[in-house]
């Protein structure tokens, strides 16, 4: 056993490895040039855009959900674990600077965020039931020229997807919120596991209506909660701020080790921080794109753009505060603590043992997100493979008996191994965005007429 899972861990690396980030950004940096920066042009309007009453109508184009709901239900499965935890582990494992990096990657996964959104709408059909279907599978099966070659590659994302949604979206998740509240108020684990699977079979089963309902008011009230938390911290510690942020970017740009018990040169801070981003906000593995087809929308651009909007608020805002809340409090290069045990002992130092309590509600409220929004992208991609929708109450009933055993059972392989295809998931995504790029940079230009008039008025 031993053995598998150092092979399995080798795969996991590998996989995670230097290729697949440089080709994760290489394609957000393409893509970014190819529209023009449109999309940092239009980030302004699609924040905006976002947060009106618009967006939030479904009377406007097809769909099944409302634009907002759309966003909510993606930044439910992307909002994470990763946002508390990976943050925390990419500060330590590649030094301060890993926040600037993650920035960086953000900046251009923004664009990859809207190209995936945007070919999802464009390329979304209609099941039996009349529910939108669409994500890159859908894309690369009705867009590419060459149909075998789509339809293979979108049946692999599909697959990834799939195995995707039972370990790193169910999971690791419910072992995380178990784990987090066992060694916070002594629960049993069979408790949390029993209560953690009801709830999540009462949401899931009435499908994206019911999962984008509770995620349009947990998801907001979420990152209020731990933004406005994380700000109260920073302004306790406001005295170690500027050292922080000096420390920040010191280590973002140093070609050798920063003074003090800092780890982090210029090229870990640079390998951690675009690794944890994207694991964090999933830029280019297509996930978000799934959620995003069911939107109700007049035009596939624009949708693309409010969605882009999770990329921006996942990284930009939650992982920042995160990052600053570690950095004024002046523990960098003073404790062995890595992970959750960081950020925790990071609130502590302003808020006391109430920071912990608050980080550890902050851990369930997000692993519990994420567990309902890939819990959708997992059904569409079983609905993909076996093109009946009647096999998507099968999956949830699946779903939530895993969500109990996650919370209750140690399996650690099997969450390298879905690990692994969550990273897969990103090949077939990207390359789709690539073949695709000229026909998006067309439309992309094209709505740049309507929305300067729309701007206009």
């Amino acid at each position: 056993m031993e053995k598998l899972q150092e092979i399995v861990k080798a795969m996991s690396n590998f996989v995670w490895g230097p290729v697949m980030l440089v080709f994760l950004v290489g394609t957000g940096i393409f893509l970014t040039i190819r529209l023009d920066f449109l999309t940092w042009r239009n980030l302004g309007y699609s924040l905006k855009k976002l947060f009106s009453k618009e967006s939030r109508k479904t009377d406007n184009g097809q769909g099944d959900i409302s634009p907002f709901s759309a966003l909510m239900t993606a930044l439910a499965a992307t909002v994470g674990t990763g946002n508390i935890v990976g943050v925390a582990t990419a500060m330590v494992l590649g030094g301060p600077g890993a926040l600037v990096w993650m920035w960086i990657s953000a900046a251009f996964g923004i664009s990859t965020k809207f190209a995936e959104c945007s070919l999802s709408l464009k390329y979304r059909t209609v099941n039996e039931n009349g529910e939108m279907c669409g994500g890159p599978m859908y894309t690369l099966q009705n867009a590419f020229k060459h149909k075998k070659i789509g339809k293979v590659l979108a049946v692999f994302f599909a697959v990834f997807t799939l195995l995707a949604s039972f370990g790193i979206g169910n999971s690791a998740q419910a072992n995380s919120i178990s784990s987090s509240i066992t060694s916070t108020f002594s629960v049993s684990p069979v408790i949390v596991g029993i209560i953690l699977s009801v709830l999540t079979a009462l949401i899931v089963i009435g499908g994206i209506k019911s999962i984008s309902k509770v995620s349009t008011v947990l998801v907001p009230a979420m990152a209020i909660f731990y933004i406005a938390a994380g700000i109260i911290v920073i302004i306790i510690n406001y005295k170690n701020v500027p050292e922080g942020i000096a420390l920040i970017f010191k280590s973002a740009f140093n070609t050798k080790a920063v003074a003090g018990g800092v780890a982090g040169t210029i090229f870990t801070s640079l390998r951690y921080g675009i690794a944890r981003g994207v694991f964090s906000n999933e830029a280019g593995l297509g996930s978000a794109a799934i959620s995003a087809a069911s939107a109700t929308s007049d035009h596939h651009v624009k949708q693309g753009y409010i969605n882009m909007c999770g990329t921006f608020i996942d990284t930009i805002v939650v992982c920042t505060i995160t990052g600053l809340v570690i950095a004024s409090s002046g523990l960098i290069g003073k404790t062995d603590a890595q992970g959750a045990a960081l950020t925790i002992s990071a609130f502590e130092t302003a808020l006391g043992k109430t920071g912990g309590i608050f980080v550890t509600i902050s851990i369930v409220l997000f692993a519990f997100s994420t567990i309902l929004g890939w819990e959708y992208n997992g059904e569409k991609s079983l609905e993909f493979l076996l093109k009946k929708p009647i096999y998507c109450y099968i999956y949830r009933v699946i779903f939530s008996v895993l969500t109990f055993v996650g919370a209750t059972a140690s399996l650690d392989i099997v969450w390298s191994f879905s690990d692994i295809a969550n990273g897969l998931m990103a090949i077939p995504n990207l390359i789709s965005l690539l073949v695709l790029s000229g026909v998006l940079a067309k439309d992309t230009k094209e709505y740049q007429k309507t929305l300067k008039k729309e701007k206009q008025k």
